[in-house]
């Protein structure tokens, strides 16, 4: 059952990664266009080049802001990857079952109830 259940997960995480991988690249690429012109900015002396590069920051930033919702894409990326790391390490869930306090506190109530 929990195989199905990490099954469903990542489908619906493949399916929103793929429906905001455009978005991601978008923001991808707006973020990197506005740390190169903050960089220029920072090193440039000339006044014309600092307004220049300062208008095409601000572009920029509103680029990367409209893109926000690409951030449930990189959501769906970190889901797929737990789901992959849960279906690879079965165990992992095993030991969870067993640090469970009430499944602890069956087999000791069965283990009481048997010596009486």
């Amino acid at each position: 059952m929990k195989k199905f259940g990490y099954l469903l997960l990542g489908g619906v995480a493949v399916v929103v990664l793929l429906s905001n991988l455009a978005p991601m690249i978008a923001l991808g690429i707006s973020l990197l266009i506005m740390y190169y012109a903050y960089k220029g900015f920072i090193k440039t002396n000339s006044t014309f080049n600092k307004v220049v590069l300062a208008i095409i920051g601000v572009i920029a930033l509103f680029a990367s802001a409209s893109n926000l919702p690409a951030i449930l894409g990189f959501v769906a990326v970190y889901v797929l990857y737990i789901v992959f790391k849960k279906w690879k390490n079965p165990t992992a869930a095993k030991k969870m079952e067993d640090n469970d306090p009430f499944t602890n506190f069956e087999k000791e109530w069965n283990d009481l109830k048997g010596n009486l």
